[in-house]
């Protein structure tokens, strides 16, 4: 049937659906260098001032802030990382690019310290992001990884001194949600009950009816622990359960406090598992793939790919970054709005694949 039955079916027809707009728009519209440039940097700047406005409104009184560093992180991580490779990829081409080099700099700080005021789950995926689109962009453009004990050490004691930052401004100002110490302490409260939970009623293809915590409106199975953003569901009129009033507090236990492959098993099964990292593994396959076809056109002197290239880097690496986090670390960064961004970054990878076969043999 066209129309889904439940969340599960309603993932699988808006991902169909936005990787087919997807493809057709990377194959109808010319996206040259300076376009794909252009739209990095506008969109860099307008994720950088939309964080910047929602981590001033932690601090100001009657103004509820929105956590926009959920849905739209890995998008600033694919925006920057565009824009890098970019002005990589001009540079490739003898053309100067120092100040648009300077300006991204500055919206990485920007971007680094609006966003991990928000959340710190957000500062993790915003420099493992740097850290892999540095690495492609360094194969890509023949530039050496040097990873020295220095380097290590110095990007280790940043790490522990924004973390500890973040904590005496939390005590200073007041305001515990600013706190590590108070996320640490949270995952560790719920994490033994949440791994027991999926563990005991996980089952092939969903879990246990009646095992999560809405009991006898258990379905069993795509119940809603991962799902599209609520307000979607909604405006289609779908009837998928929707437990807004637990979404904070019992939900928590899923939703929040487990890496995604829990999340993933318990909704889905460890079937619905298996097939997610088997997507994920081909995409990023499909993406290298691509990747050192572009390369190696631009290396013959070709520079018809030169935007693809770019958009490419941004898309892998942000789909990248977002995989790890999400699958490994927190649940909510691939569960409401923040999947449809991981369905968007999956479509601009996998979308490259038509115009490689149809003009890069």
């Amino acid at each position: 049937m066209l129309i889904a039955q439940n969340h599960l079916q309603l993932i699988i027809e808006v991902a169909v659906i936005i990787h087919m707009g997807v493809l057709l728009l990377i194959n109808i519209i010319p996206f040259t260098l300076s376009m794909v440039l252009f739209l990095s940097l506008i969109l860099t700047m307008l994720l950088a001032g939309i964080f910047s406005i929602d981590s001033a409104m932690l601090f100001l009184p009657f103004v509820s802030h929105q956590e926009f560093t959920h849905p739209f992180g890995p998008l600033a991580v694919f925006a920057w990382v565009t824009l890098s490779a970019s002005a990589s990829l001009l540079s490739e081409v003898e053309i100067k690019s120092t100040s648009i080099t300077a300006l991204s700099l500055i919206l990485f700080g920007v971007i680094a310290v609006a966003g991990g005021l928000m959340h710190r789950s957000f500062l993790i995926l915003w420099f493992l992001g740097w850290f892999i689109g540095y690495f492609i962009m360094s194969k890509s453009f023949r530039r050496s990884v040097k990873i020295t004990r220095k380097r290590v050490v110095t990007a280790v004691g940043a790490a522990v001194g924004g973390f500890a930052l973040l904590e005496i401004l939390s005590k200073v100002l007041n305001a515990s949600v600013l706190s590590p110490l108070l996320r640490l302490s949270r995952i560790e409260e719920y994490s033994l009950p949440s791994l027991k939970m999926v563990i005991n009623n996980t089952q092939l293809w969903g879990h246990v009816q009646g095992s999560c915590y809405w009991a006898s409106s258990c379905l069993g199975g795509s119940d809603g622990y991962l799902s599209l953003p609520m307000n979607l569901i909604n405006t289609l009129t779908l009837p998928f359960p929707l437990f807004f009033g637990v979404l904070v507090t019992k939900k928590d236990i899923i939703d929040y406090m487990l890496p995604g492959i829990f999340g993933v098993a318990f909704d889905f099964g460890y079937g619905g598992l298996l097939a997610l990292l088997c997507w994920c593994a081909f995409v990023m396959v499909s993406g290298f793939y691509v990747l050192r076809k572009y390369r190696s056109k631009r290396r013959v002197g070709s520079r018809r790919y030169l935007g693809r290239e770019a958009l490419l880097i941004g898309a892998l690496t942000a789909f990248i970054a977002q995989s790890i986090i999400g699958l490994f670390l927190f649940n909510r960064t691939l569960n409401g709005s923040a999947m449809l961004t991981y369905i968007f970054l999956s479509a601009m990878v996998v979308a490259h694949l038509v115009s490689v076969r149809s003009s890069l043999r």
